[in-house]
């Protein structure tokens, strides 16, 4: 998948390209990106003043981009430019109808591939990071891009083996693979998740690959042909945020899909409601009631890494110490006298 991947506006820039990131109702720069099979990936970028890095954030499973509208905002005050997208069939990237929609979890890979080569461009020499939530943590290490990820924030970003989920939520996970999911998308022609009040509306080629991945032990690095490779390729640093009361995705099904990384640097945090200030869940840490206690966890690492990086480039472009013009011999020949003098 090639770097530099075109991008088409689909709404109206910013002047100057400048975001008011203050502003707390302004949506973002809206841009469409081809992905390699020809898809159109919708995704909205917060621009940084003066940035020391870009991020993609990744969503979850059924959500929409609009989730972390807020949280890219922080991001972008802060110093770090971000990027907000939609798979194809989820929010601004779906269809009046899913009835038939092609997307399947391959598809996705694709649009997450497509905005990461966008993000990274060429020349530039910031830092690129990833944001992801749930899915958004797992697809990354299997995108072609995956080699350019300088780290990256996994919350909630373990993986979705139905065995390893709690006991509250096994029940539950059970019915929707085994039950709803078989009976609904042959019915409907996608799955209907909205109005059987799980996750969401979805492609029917999503759910059942999906389906495939959660009834292995593995998960996806199980299920999906070179996964496990990828996976081992995989040598950003990440920084993973399990949340103590998500019943959706226990610490050790982050742990499970975790060891595959290539990494050997990884930092684990548990966030509990004392720290939080309140209830978290699944997907409480992106809403802006946790701008003050959660927020900075994710952007003070991404701050460091960034800055680290910064000097490390600055290191690597600085100049070595000039070498001393070569005297000539009269005065050479009088220096060397001068020090066997002394």
């Amino acid at each position: 998948m090639s770097p530099g991947l075109p991008l088409a506006p689909a709404g109206r820039a910013p002047p100057s390209g400048a975001l008011r990131v203050s502003d707390a109702k302004a949506p973002g720069e809206r841009v469409e990106i081809a992905a390699s099979d020809g898809g159109r990936v919708v995704a909205h970028r917060f621009h940084a003043r003066s940035p020391c890095a870009r991020v993609v954030i990744g969503a979850a499973l059924g959500v929409r981009q609009d989730f972390y509208f807020d949280f890219a905002r922080h991001l972008a005050e802060r110093g770090l430019s971000s990027c907000t997208f939609d798979y194809r069939g989820v929010g601004h990237g779906a269809p009046r109808s899913l009835r038939g929609h092609p997307a399947t979890l391959a598809h996705w890979v694709l649009d997450y591939d497509a905005v990461l080569a966008s993000a990274a461009r060429p020349g530039e020499r910031l830092p690129l990071f990833v944001v992801g939530h749930s899915l958004g943590a797992q697809l990354p290490a299997i995108t072609a891009s995956s080699g350019k990820i300088a780290g990256m924030v996994a919350v909630a970003g373990g993986g979705g083996y139905w065995r390893g989920l709690s006991p509250r939520a096994r029940p539950f996970m059970l019915a929707m693979l085994n039950v709803a999911a078989p009976v609904s998308i042959p019915i409907a022609g996608y799955f209907p998740g909205a109005k059987l009040g799980m996750i969401g509306d979805l492609p029917g080629g999503v759910m059942r690959q999906w389906r495939r991945w959660c009834l292995d032990p593995e998960y996806l690095v199980g299920a999906e042909p070179g996964a496990r490779e990828a996976y081992a390729r995989a040598r950003f640093p990440i920084l993973s945020l399990a949340i103590a009361d998500d019943w959706m995705m226990p610490e050790r099904n982050i742990e499970s899909l975790h060891v595959h990384f290539g990494t050997r640097s990884r930092e684990a945090r548990r966030i509990t409601r004392a720290i939080a200030g309140g209830p978290v869940g699944h997907t409480g840490f992106f809403r802006r009631r946790y701008r003050e206690t959660l927020w900075p966890i994710a952007s003070d690492w991404l701050l460091e890494r960034a800055r680290a990086a910064g000097r490390e480039r600055s290191q690597a472009t600085s100049p070595t110490v000039a070498a001393r013009p070569r005297a000539n011999s009269t005065s050479a020949k009088h220096n060397e006298s001068q020090g066997d003098a002394k």
